[in-house]
């Protein structure tokens, strides 16, 4: 687990638990993650993906208030292979991809769960919670570390610690659809079209 500190993080505040790497994409985020912040993102994700062969790199990133058009896309692709081109990180051909996580986004700060909350979402956890690996459910925020969500079948709110849970994404849903709609940035980029 990397622990990346959120762009909005006031001067003494407690650092923010996030699950955005692993592995070799955790060092790549360390690499990339001043500029990344500088040039006014977030980010979400950092994947490695492909053995042997060629490797992607997926980066996942979005501005504080959650958009992201080509254009940021194209500025931050630049910007991480200037940085990745000096450094040399990954051994082997590889190919960069910068993204905006998407309307069934992955879950990956504890912050994501307090944003996304009244959204259906799905989550697996490392550690098996009341012999479970696999939740669904909607999102009812955060209480500390814990995630609360609330399983529509059996009518139950489950607490699944942050630090326990291995995988989480929204699921898209007409009603995720629908609220994102405005969030969308105009062909200029000045905000929503609707």
């Amino acid at each position: 687990m990397i622990v990346q500190e959120p762009s909005d993080r006031k001067a003494g505040a407690p650092e923010e638990p996030s699950r955005t790497s692993e592995g070799k994409a955790a060092e790549v985020e360390r690499l990339i993650a001043p500029t990344v912040v500088d040039l006014g993102f977030e980010i979400v994700r950092v994947q490695l993906t492909g053995e042997g062969g060629r490797q992607t790199l997926q980066v996942m990133a979005e501005r504080p208030d959650g958009t992201m058009t080509i254009d940021d896309c194209a500025d931050l692709s630049a910007s991480i292979s200037a940085i990745l081109d000096v450094e040399d990180p990954i051994s082997g051909a590889y190919s960069l991809e910068v993204s905006s996580p998407g309307l069934d986004r992955p879950l990956t700060r504890l912050k994501d769960f307090r944003v996304w909350a009244g959204f259906e979402a799905r989550v697996e956890m490392e550690v098996p919670q009341e012999g479970r690996k696999r939740f669904r459910g909607r999102l009812r925020g955060v209480e500390g570390e814990e995630v609360l969500l609330h399983n529509l079948d059996d009518d139950e709110i489950y607490r699944l610690p942050f630090s326990d849970i291995g995988r989480a994404k929204l699921i898209l849903t007409d009603e995720l659809i629908a609220a994102t709609a405005d969030r969308r940035p105009s062909p200029d980029g000045s905000g929503s079209d609707n």
